[in-house]
């Protein structure tokens, strides 16, 4: 009995060791570790922000062999480790990890520990489904594009509309004081856009990668124009036109299915805009994306880019790159959320949208908008639980939660930003419809009432 009953206690201490090469003195921690058997090592913190369960020795076994950021992440999903608390906090355990390993000497001790743990590293849950499972082969072509698109957007409507705002949009809001609702503040969004975009009635826009719509209704219902969106997801559209229709807006925007680049050469535009998408373009591909975009926009149009960008890499030495290699960077997202996606610097982007025949006119980083935006879609994603976990999964669950809370640590500490991007295609004389001043875009406006004869773009 005494043997059978020291392998619990055996497994603990071993397990804490791991956790000391990993994390450091537990006094050094700004969180507590629960382990299986009860014990609690209390950090530095009171009270701590979260603290990390790992399930059992074989599960730590399982993160760490080889410790990688996907390992961490699939441990979460798994259930093989859970966080109680604050899950972006929590993120910043990944970065620390990656610092400390980054001695050969700690690596080395931590593979001679995590060796040593008992229990073996076979699964105990099965592994997390992953996005990326039957892509066509080719990287960006037009059908693993759409593939890609629909593994992603195509978890429902219903999935979506649990935790997003009432009209649905899934991207950065606008917080002018940071105590607004995630409704007022997508519709603050909207508005921002419509207004740096300067819309008049019976202009012609077009959204490219417009998801469920909300930005061609709002343009549509209170700047009057004429509005396209297209998506590569049938479900975006199927409930965007229906929400087109039950507002009475179908004679000026509908939604279309449809790759950017198959737009008809004869397709001309006054203003242009892209929120969220070009993201999922790919490095190779972003000259062919501002190359279209610049055919779709009208000479002296405008076309506002609105994307995330990452912070430019401050060592890019050949030891830094197989780091990252090892480290698995950004396989999680690409495995498990939405794969192909290629975030670049802003110098990236400027250059290729300049190079396609674009001026860059005004840059707005939106960096800490979108840290509350994710937090917000975190805590509604957690009030949704049970209703999210019957639709999808409690494995689908806890990856969206990850994926949303790691992103707002992101760009929380700057790893991330959002850039809204706008560009002017200038006309044949250099001009370009943009006034002197930003001064328009904060002035109180009046509600523009939009024509009610003409067809949509």
């Amino acid at each position: 009995m005494r043997g059978q009953s020291s392998v619990p206690a055996m497994g603990t201490a071993a397990a804490r060791a791991v956790l000391g090469t990993l994390f450091g003195d537990p006094g050094a921690r700004a969180f507590d570790v629960r382990y299986w058997d009860g014990t609690v090592e209390k950090g530095g913190a009171d009270p701590a922000p979260f603290t990390f369960v790992p399930r059992s020795a074989g599960a730590l076994k399982r993160m760490l062999l080889p410790p990688s950021e996907l390992k961490l992440g699939e441990a979460y999903v798994r259930g093989d480790v859970d966080v109680e608390g604050d899950l972006e906090a929590a993120a910043s355990l990944a970065d620390g990890v990656r610092a400390r390993l980054a001695s050969p000497a700690r690596l080395a001790r931590l593979a001679r520990q995590v060796l040593a743990l008992p229990g073996g590293a076979s699964a105990e849950a099965p592994a997390p489904r992953r996005t990326r499972h039957g892509l066509p082969r080719h990287r960006h072509s037009r059908a693993r594009d759409r593939a890609a698109v629909r593994s992603h957007y195509d978890v429902g409507n219903d999935f979506y509309s649990l935790w997003l705002d009432r009209n649905m949009v899934y991207s950065c809001a606008y917080f002018a004081t940071g105590t607004e609702d995630i409704h007022a503040a997508q519709e603050a969004k909207l508005e921002h856009i419509c207004r740096k975009l300067r819309l008049a009635p019976g202009e012609r826009l077009l959204d490219i990668g417009c998801g469920w719509g909300g930005l061609v209704r709002w343009a549509a219902a209170r700047h009057g124009v004429e509005a396209l969106g297209i998506t590569l997801s049938e479900r975006q559209a199927a409930l965007a036109n229906e929400r087109i229709r039950a507002e009475g807006l179908e004679r000026r925007c509908r939604v279309e299915v449809r790759d950017y680049r198959d737009l008809p050469g004869d397709a001309l535009f006054d203003k242009v805009v892209s929120v969220g998408m070009f993201e999922h373009v790919g490095r190779s591909q972003l000259p062919t994306y501002f190359r279209h975009a610049a055919r779709l926009t009208r000479p002296g149009g405008l076309f506002l880019n609105h994307g995330i960008v990452r912070a430019p890499e401050r060592d890019a030495g050949l030891v830094s790159r197989v780091r990252r290699a090892l480290w698995r960077q950004g396989r999680f997202i690409d495995r498990y959320v939405f794969p192909d996606g290629e975030l670049v610097p802003l110098d990236v982007a400027v250059h290729d949208a300049e190079a396609a025949g674009f001026e860059t006119r005004d840059v707005e980083s939106l960096r800490e908008h979108y840290a509350i935006t994710l937090r917000h879609w975190v805590r509604r994603l957690e009030q949704a639980r049970d209703a999210v976990e019957a639709l999808v999964g409690a494995q689908a669950y806890r990856v969206w939660r990850l994926y949303m809370a790691a992103s707002a640590y992101a760009f929380r500490v700057g790893k991330l930003s959002l850039a809204q991007v706008l560009l002017g295609r200038p006309d044949a004389s250099g001009r370009v419809a943009i006034p002197a001043t930003r001064d328009d875009l904060y002035a109180p406006a009046p509600r523009i009432t939009a024509p009610q004869h003409g067809a949509a773009a």
